[in-house]
């Protein structure tokens, strides 16, 4: 299986399904040719999110698989993945080249929440397909004002939404701290946590303080929340500051029922950093598998990945969550693609984006599967609950709906 990942059995596996989008006849946007069809995002390579960076080489490599065997109805996918580092700014200045410039046929993946905002109104403004962002936030799914933009995460404002309606059923004398990123990020989560918790927010909320990514560290505010006498704190926030914040509230001794955003969840680079000691019995949620949950060793979907990653991406962390969301991004668009068959214009993709239905991907948690529709730009609605053992996440629950 290392060796050899056969086109037919990755079609099944990824539940592919061919013919429905062919045309008769052969149409083709800009960025397509005969032999290929190109395709472009950024990501932050450098700067204070680039550990982030790891989904756009998963995501390369995931078409280099894919080309390797012979492409997707005879054409070869480039991507063209660029830096950015976090900076709205220059996320503007690297899509006008790509789509000025290099011309692509859509933008596929391009990460962030901030990042993204600042290009949405570009991107639809010229008709260019903006689909599959690396970013929960819901505005991606405001399809009467962004028909060209999709979303690909489960939404932050969901997962916080899950978050609160648990405490508020299950935790007695809830007394809420949050931290949150402060940005469209962070505020989109700290605002589904709101509606979750319900009317009784106000009172359960005992402080809250945001920091800014570019902060060097956030101790100050966890001594902050700590003093604010809270038993519960929920954490909206990126990898770096949520080790941190493990690691700070271990230090001053203060053991909260402590919720972390699955975005910030990995055991690999967040809580292995913290120390998985003073990560145990952290919450989260989950709607991909863990490659280090024992219970999914002899998974299909998982031992194709880790075939994969030995062969395609062998510098990779197969433990870190961000490339398995870069594979599953890439396999997304493949089966849109697929879909589209010979008519490659701007808007067949879009249409094709929106007629996703039922997608099973080998590493979405069973039971999760992947629907869109010209009025549903949010193509996963489900997450479970999961708690931090010392070890590993273990699921608990049903898987929730969001929506």
């Amino acid at each position: 299986m290392t060796n050899h990942i056969g086109i037919f059995g990755l079609a099944v596996l990824l539940g592919l399904s061919g013919g429905s989008g062919i045309a008769a006849e052969t149409k083709y946007g800009p960025g397509v040719t005969d032999t290929e069809v190109m395709i472009g995002q950024t990501n932050p390579y450098s700067g204070p999110l680039s550990s982030y960076g790891t989904q756009g080489r998963a995501e390369t490599a995931y078409y280099q698989m894919i080309n390797d065997q012979g492409g997707v109805n005879g054409r070869k996918i480039k991507l063209l993945s660029l830096d950015d580092g976090y900076s709205p700014p220059k996320t503007v200045e690297q899509h006008r080249r790509l789509v000025e410039g290099d011309e692509v046929l859509g933008i596929v993946g391009t990460m962030g929440t901030p990042t993204n905002s600042a290009i949405v109104k570009y991107l639809n403004g010229k008709s260019v397909p903006h689909i599959f962002l690396a970013s929960g936030a819901s505005k991606w799914g405001d399809f009467k004002s962004s028909p060209w933009t999709m979303g690909w995460y489960p939404t932050y404002r969901s997962e916080g939404q899950i978050y609160g309606a648990y405490i508020r059923e299950n935790i007695k004398d809830a007394k809420i701290a949050v931290l949150f990123q402060n940005d469209d990020y962070g505020k989109d989560f700290v605002a589904g946590f709101k509606a979750g918790l319900g009317e009784a927010a106000d009172k359960l909320i005992v402080q809250e303080l945001s920091y800014e990514v570019t902060e060097p560290t956030i101790d100050s505010q966890i001594i902050t929340l700590k003093a604010s006498g809270a038993n519960v704190l929920f954490s909206a926030s990126t990898a770096k500051a949520a080790a941190q914040a493990i690691k700070k509230a271990a230090e001053l001794d203060w053991h909260p029922t402590h919720f972390l955003v699955q975005n910030a969840n990995s055991i690999s680079s967040v809580l292995t950093a913290a120390g998985l000691d003073k990560s145990k019995g952290i919450i989260s949620t989950a709607y991909i598998k863990d490659p280090a949950d024992p219970q999914f060793a002899d998974d299909d979907g998982m031992k194709w990945y880790l075939a994969f990653m030995k062969k395609y991406y062998p510098e990779g962390d197969v433990n870190d969550p961000q490339n398995e969301i870069g594979v599953s991004i890439g396999a997304t668009f493949v089966q849109v693609l697929n879909q589209c068959g010979n008519d490659l214009t701007r808007e067949n993709l879009l249409k094709q984006a929106n007629s996703i239905k039922d997608l099973q991907l080998p590493l979405l948690l069973p039971g999760i599967r992947l629907n869109t529709g010209t009025e549903d730009h949010y193509p996963i609605e489900q997450l479970q609950l999961v708690k931090f053992d010392g070890k590993t996440w273990v699921r608990f629950g049903e898987v929730l709906s969001s929506h």
